[in-house]
């Protein structure tokens, strides 16, 4: 091998096999040798890497599934979990109610208030005695005395009172096995509710006289004073305690 002297301004440049070299041509050379020897390395490590990350992705797709929630109680969808589907309304209502609650009791009358007879629309007044067979017999009767059509249902309120205003007798008991019916009333029309009761001489029960009769419709509060003159009443509740039935068209006579 020939080797040249170094010339002004070459940078110590060496010639091999008849070829001048550069120092920086060296350096060229050798980068180019150490990254051919370096890709085969770098690739391998790529698809290495390349593979774990399909890996993971794999990994993460499955895990991403929704769970079969059939038949697993736990995957319900619990109240006030955020973003859970509001419940479909079943049309039922859901509360319970609570324990030892009754259900409230349906009014006795399906007689809307606006056809209600009204105590301040009304007269009371008692029929005279039909007695039999040891009875008593009255008639408790109420009259329109409105301007307007209206309606009676069910039974009377009944109570004896003294000239004070206090009871002297056990309200009387409403008779049973009969039909409560709506009873309409035009202007000056009448219902009747029977009041009867044993003669108290005939059971030997302790009597009072009444001063007065206190009436009141049926589903109101107001009641209507009427004398009474009908003799002596039971006052133990025990025997000869009167009944009164439902309303029915008419005075009783």
């Amino acid at each position: 091998m020939t080797r040249y002297a170094p010339s002004p301004g070459d940078g110590h440049a060496v010639r091999h096999r008849g070829t001048p070299m550069t120092t920086s041509s060296a350096h060229q050379g050798r980068w180019n040798m150490t990254r051919r020897r370096a890709m085969p390395a770098a690739l391998a490590c790529c698809t290495a890497l390349a593979t774990a990350l399909t890996g993971c992705t794999s990994t993460d797709t499955g895990s991403s599934r929704a769970p079969n929630n059939s038949g697993n109680p736990s995957s319900a969808t619990r109240t006030g979990d955020p973003g859970a589907a509001p419940a479909r309304s079943s049309g039922r209502p859901t509360t319970p109610p609570s324990a030892g609650a009754r259900s409230a009791k349906p009014s006795a009358t399906p007689v809307p208030a606006t056809s209600r007879c009204h105590s301040s629309e009304l007269r009371a007044s008692i029929g005279l005695d039909h007695p039999g067979a040891g009875q008593e017999n009255f008639a408790v009767i109420l009259t329109n005395g409105s301007h307007r059509t209206c309606t009676v249902y069910g039974f009377p309120g009944v109570a004896f009172v003294n000239s004070t205003g206090e009871a002297v007798t056990p309200d009387p008991e409403r008779t049973s096995g009969q039909e409560e019916r709506i009873v309409t009333l035009a202007p000056g029309g009448s219902a009747w509710s029977a009041l009867a009761f044993t003669n108290p001489a005939l059971t030997g029960v302790t009597t009072v006289t009444p001063a007065a009769v206190l009436v009141t419709p049926p589903d109101e509060t107001t009641s209507i004073r009427v004398r009474w003159t009908g003799g002596k009443v039971s006052n133990t509740g025990k025997a000869s305690v009167p009944q009164v039935s439902p309303f029915r068209p008419g005075d009783g006579s």
